[in-house]
């Protein structure tokens, strides 16, 4: 039970790191980002206009929306890691499920000396992986765009509307 608690709010927490990283290109498409993807919760009822505006801290996007947003994209992905090893330990204690449903007591073998040495070994690879990349050429991934100094008054030239509003 532990097991799946953990990896319900470990989901819940990538999905909201993964939103704040999807509205912080830092530049002109984070104002219309975040104003568009965050105005989608305006449409729960009663509390959605509150809701969003107190998401924005405010009646509109701003710099010290896009600045807690980064704030929460920085910090979530430790409290991720943390949650891993929460739960790599919840597995490495109880086990997988059993989709069968027939128990499988019988056949279980110690988990901790194997799995976790292979877990330290592969999670070690991929800080290396990552250190690399990260310490020899950190614009590799990233997109010229991003350093276009935003204007939160219009939205940016390559943003088109989808061809369905043209037959509203």
């Amino acid at each position: 039970k532990e097991t799946w608690n953990v990896g319900v709010i470990l989901l819940f927490a990538v999905m909201a790191t993964a939103f704040m990283g999807y509205v912080l290109p830092w530049g002109q498409m984070s104002f219309w980002g975040a104003t568009v993807i965050t105005n989608l919760l305006s449409a729960i009822p009663y509390i959605g206009t509150n809701l969003v505006e107190w998401i924005w801290g405010g009646f509109s996007v701003d710099k010290a929306t896009l600045t807690r947003f980064f704030a929460f994209h920085f910090l979530l992905p430790f409290i991720i890691s943390a949650l891993v090893l929460v739960h790599l330990l919840f597995l490495h204690e109880t086990g997988s499920n059993n989709p069968t449903g027939v128990p499988s007591d019988s056949d279980m073998i110690p988990f901790h000396p194997y799995y976790t040495i292979k877990d330290m070994l592969g999670a070690l690879v991929m800080i290396l992986a990552l250190l690399m990349l990260v310490l020899f050429s950190p614009d590799l991934l990233g997109d010229p765009d991003n350093y276009i100094p935003a204007n939160p008054l219009n939205t940016p030239p390559h943003i088109k509307p989808e061809w369905y509003f043209l037959f509203a």
